[in-house]
């Protein structure tokens, strides 16, 4: 739908950016090649500003077809053409305006030219905002009829039967303003949140084995809860969670608040669940997150295997949910300048063909990446393919280490996707969803960690790679997918009319890690306070259904890696459908498209072949050293 695709790349953009400057030097003294060439898009602000003009001349074209959409099949076409056009050129107006400013965050002229871009966009969103009402207010035959008087609108075919799909949960125009105006009201829980959470709430201070006196901020909670003294994990872990414990009843009200206000949504767009409302936004399927969480369920064993080799390579005769956050192996430092990183990786991409490697080359020869930390830049990682007709962009922060190559891999799987998609897509099909777009990036990661451990040469150093990754396999896979039972769970006592208070979430929660973690068999002991956990996690009132694709994408990934390193070619080229489709149809069938079916157990079982494979690799260096 149109919101969706206005909004999809700003927040890929917005999300992936941290505002912390830390860094010293200027971007004056930065070798061109270590610098994106906005040039590409504009030589000038002379150039962007004239465009800006056309774009504001445009917006008053696209009001003047209001009330009048829908009255043939020309004047439906050249709304919608002109409406994309120029939605493309604001993108691309947008996107030079995001990058100049992170350059450099002190420059206020730039900051400014970004929020001239924003105003813009509003502007462009509400001159446009007839367009779904009035689709759907037409007969579904007469705009059947259009596609078959005028050809050319068949490039816009998926987007308005993605509109017209949405017919019966979409309301009138007078009910859809109440239910917009509701927003004021329904986001209160998350500013609630973030304010207790973030400012009000009490912090414990605790006293560390070493003297050392520390307020558990959630900042500091993450820092000293990996720390090798085992008594002050526990500490740490303890005094955090039962200071949650203190305000498990209102955090409870609050959070149970903003299920209801999911459930008022859902209920009066007359779907029958929030699952189903949530996921239907890309037509996906409810049967997907219940397969993930009936095969994650299914393949605990697995989860439990990994818990008895943590125990046992961190010498404890019985392992604790404190100890989850602590190494397996002790770090070990690599070391790669940027010339280094990109010939690594050109390497690492060899198994996706020479298209792939060749278009990667592209990124590195034409400055498509913005590499070194400066004064006053933008710090973190984005990748952001808005301007259709151009190359994408990726912003970095080099620190000539592996977080770097393994960051630029990821953001490169970004880069790759948009690339492919805008090239192989019209406009108005490039972009793609969320649900699709963590896993081009993150097949890129599973085949660096690949690589590395098969040239790395010494076992500390392969430990270390391996080590990483089953904690990365445990993060997203298992603890995710124990966040959307626990979301789906909560969601079901609300949408039944049960009641539901702060000690109902934390029973609820508690029930579920235990079984995650093996408690009753004594695999992991999970402490009576780790119940008040999900008060420390944001997502459940900030989000609606949304943790559980950090657990799909991973999955899914590693299993097209898997497939990919073993098939090689015939893979990469069913992969493609993936990189090219955009939007061109739905998640879930490009990803079958791709080769997986989400609904089958493939997926799943090549994720815990290779988890137990790198299990194997581990035990087998343990062994040797002994």
């Amino acid at each position: 739908m149109k919101t969706k695709i206005f909004f999809t790349v700003i927040i890929l953009v917005l999300t992936m950016q941290e505002t912390i400057f830390t860094q010293n030097k200027e971007r004056k003294d930065v070798p061109e090649k270590y610098k994106w060439d906005n040039s590409v898009l504009y030589k000038n602000l002379d150039e962007w500003n004239q465009e800006k003009i056309e774009i504001e001349n445009q917006i008053e074209k696209i009001k003047t077809y209001q009330n009048k959409l829908c009255e043939n099949a020309n004047t439906f076409y050249d709304a919608l053409k002109l409406y994309f056009e120029t939605l493309k050129k604001y993108y691309k107006l947008s996107d030079y305006a995001f990058r100049l400013a992170d350059e450099d965050l002190r420059i206020s002229e730039h900051q400014a030219l970004n929020q001239q871009a924003t105003t813009l966009g509003t502007k462009l969103n509400e001159a446009s905002s007839f367009i779904n009402p009035e689709i759907l207010k037409a007969e579904p035959e007469k705009i059947k009829r259009f596609f078959d008087e005028k050809k050319e609108l068949d490039e816009f075919r998926f987007y308005v039967n993605d509109i017209l799909r949405l017919r019966e949960h979409t309301l009138s125009a007078r009910e859809e303003e109440i239910l917009a105006s509701a927003g004021l009201i329904t986001s209160t829980p998350s500013e609630v949140y973030g304010i207790f959470d973030n400012a009000e709430k009490p912090n414990p201070k605790v006293k560390l084995s070493t003297g050392e006196e520390v307020e558990l901020t959630s900042a500091a909670y993450t820092k000293y809860r990996t720390v090798p003294n085992r008594a002050d994990r526990e500490l740490v872990m303890k005094s955090t969670f039962e200071n949650y414990k203190r305000f498990q009843n209102t955090i409870g009200a609050n959070l149970a608040g903003k299920l209801r206000a999911d459930y008022f949504y859902a209920k009066n767009r007359k779907y029958k669940t929030v699952l189903e409302s949530s996921l239907n936004v890309n037509n996906i399927p409810v049967s997907v997150y219940e397969n993930l969480i009936n095969q994650i369920n299914k393949n605990l064993p697995t989860l439990h295997r990994f818990l008895r080799l943590k125990s046992k390579m961190l010498g404890v005769e019985q392992l604790h949910y404190y100890d989850l956050y602590t190494p397996l192996v002790k770090s070990v430092e690599f070391k790669f300048s940027i010339e280094e990183g990109q010939k690594l990786l050109l390497e690492v991409f060899n198994p996706m063909g020479e298209e792939y490697v060749n278009t990667v080359k592209k990124a590195f020869e034409e400055r498509w990446i913005d590499y070194l930390p400066t004064a006053g830049k933008r710090s973190g990682a984005y990748s952001s393919g808005a301007a259709y007709e151009y190359h994408p962009y990726i912003l970095m922060n080099w620190t000539d280490d592996y977080e770097s190559v393994s960051t630029l891999a990821h953001e490169l799987g970004h880069t790759m996707h948009s690339y492919f998609s805008n090239k192989h897509q019209p406009f108005v099909n490039s972009q793609y969803s969320i649900f699709v777009a963590e896993i081009a990036s993150t097949i890129n990661e599973t085949l660096l960690n690949h690589y590395m451990v098969n040239n790395v040469k010494t076992d500390e150093e392969k430990l270390y790679l391996l080590g990483s990754y089953l904690d990365l396999l445990r993060t997203t896979i298992f603890r995710q997918t124990s966040f959307a039972e626990f979301e789906l769970e909560i969601h079901k006592r609300i949408e039944n009319g049960e009641p539901l208070t702060g000690e109902d979430l934390s029973r609820i929660y508690y029930d579920i890690v235990k079984k995650y973690y093996g408690h009753n068999e004594g695999i992991c002991i999970v402490d009576d306070y780790i119940a008040y956990e999900w008060a420390y996690i944001p997502h459940f009132v900030n989000y609606t259904y949304y943790v559980y694709q950090y657990s799909t994408s991973l999955i899914y990934a590693t299993a097209f890696a898997e497939k990919i390193l073993k098939e090689g070619q015939p893979a990469v080229d069913k992969f493609y459908s993936i990189l090219k489709g955009g939007s061109s149809d739905y998640p879930i069938e490009l990803i079958k498209k791709a080769g997986l079916d989400p609904l089958s157990s493939e997926a799943f079982d090549l994720t815990m072949e290779k988890m137990n494979k790198v299990m194997d690799m581990i035990e087998e260096i343990i062994n040797k050293q002994k």
